[in-house]
């Protein structure tokens, strides 16, 4: 009878967890062995420094852990190895793919998954760390742009624009699109942002339109090009007037969000901005900027979304790209990109379910004078479907290009 009670106890334990436990362990285990030997070429922007001696920093544990040679791809336009993916599948290369895992979001993951560019669904929802995700207070970890991950993406790290000034040289910073307008008007030439179709500067356009639209609704749907130019009239006018405010005028822009950082630091522009709420502790950190910039936020909240890494559907190493993919959501992982000494960038997972000597990792870190705390950072705006960053840019380009 104590045998039979036991072995039914087994039988039960079995069918309500430890066999699925187990079975996921032993799949985990073949990806890694799989996976040990694999060089993952892993296309990555590689436009910042911190970011990039990061990416070199979790290689070489990769590389030391599990036996992946992980060789850091950077490319400045994500956009162009979508293409490449795309190339690929048109002449037919559906295995041997060049790209093994991407750094993405918004419009380019949109495009990957309508193309059927992208790993088959689920996977990273697989990975032993997704367990530590933050699924239900951070909905953009499975949602991107509008559009649901399915899986298909892992989630790597959160964004929010945040919006930097050097307290040295301005007292109080703007609260609002009208006050930044004024400030400029008292201090031209002392602001600007990065021209589209530059992320950052892209990003600068669909904040002013989700602050100034009347029907904000209309942002989480595909655009309508019959009402486009209604819908996006007040943002061109607030444009308009800024734009003779601007650095240079407004007939020439900085490369991207470091160029614009640079001005800062130089002491050209008294405002900058970043996509990374951790950016600025980070650079003044890092002697990057002075100790005087702090950090703002407009009132009402601005744009904020995730970035992810994912998987090419026909990518060479797709054991590799899961094993590094994994070790990008760890806690050890996680917590040093946090840190602003090594990129400030924040979490994408939920820190007080971690287990006690992991939540050490996160409790420990100091964020930095210019970090602002998750009340003082406000509401976070959603992105607008992905159909609007090139509707925005294009016409962006046909009033202001030719300047």
């Amino acid at each position: 009878m104590i045998r039979l009670l036991a072995a039914g106890f087994s039988l039960l334990a079995t069918v309500l967890g430890p066999l699925g436990a187990s079975a996921q362990d032993s799949d985990w285990q073949n990806v890694l062995d799989e996976a040990r030997g694999q060089t993952v070429y892993f296309h990555a922007w590689g436009g910042e420094p911190r970011i990039n001696a990061y990416i070199q920093w979790a290689a070489r544990e990769v590389e030391q852990e599990h036996g992946v040679r992980v060789v850091h791809v950077k490319v400045s336009d994500t956009a162009m190895v979508v293409s490449q993916v795309l190339t690929e599948k048109s002449v037919g290369k559906t295995s041997g793919g060049s790209v093994d895992l991407i750094w993405i979001n918004g419009e380019n993951f949109a495009s990957m998954k309508e193309n059927g560019l992208l790993a088959a669904p689920g996977w990273a929802e697989t990975l032993p760390n997704w367990q530590y995700v933050d699924v239900e207070n951070k909905p953009t970890v499975t949602v991107d742009f509008t559009v649901p991950t399915d899986g298909q993406e892992s989630p790597w790290g959160m964004a929010k624009l945040v919006f930097m000034y050097d307290s040295a040289h301005l007292e109080t910073p703007p609260a609002t699109l009208a006050d930044m307008l004024a400030v400029a008007r008292k201090t031209p030439g002392r602001f600007t942002y990065p021209q589209p179709p530059n992320f950052h500067g892209t990003t600068f356009l669909k904040q002013i339109l989700a602050t100034v639209v009347e029907n904000a609704d209309l942002l989480s749907r595909p655009v309508d090009p019959a009402a486009f130019e209604t819908v996006t009239a007040p943002l061109f006018t607030y444009l308009d007037a800024l734009h003779p405010l601007l650095w240079r005028q407004g007939k020439a822009f900085p490369k991207d969000a470091a160029h614009m950082r640079q001005l800062l630091a130089d002491g050209e522009l008294d405002i900058a901005f970043t996509f990374n709420p951790g950016d600025a502790s980070a650079a003044i950190a890092n002697g990057e900027l002075p100790p005087s910039v702090r950090s703002f936020v407009l009132d009402g909240g601005t744009i904020g979304n995730t970035h992810f890494v994912a998987i090419p559907f026909n990518s060479s190493n797709q054991e590799g790209a899961k094993v590094l993919a994994d070790f990008l959501l760890s806690p050890l992982a996680q917590s040093r990109k946090q840190s602003p000494e090594f990129w400030g960038d924040p979490t994408v997972l939920k820190v007080d379910a971690l287990p006690e000597n992991e939540k050490a990792l996160f409790d420990a870190l100091d964020l930095g004078p210019a970090t602002l705390t998750p009340e003082e950072l406000g509401p976070v705006l959603p992105e607008p479907h992905p159909s609007w960053v090139n509707a925005l840019e294009k016409a962006w380009a046909e009033r202001y290009g030719a300047q």
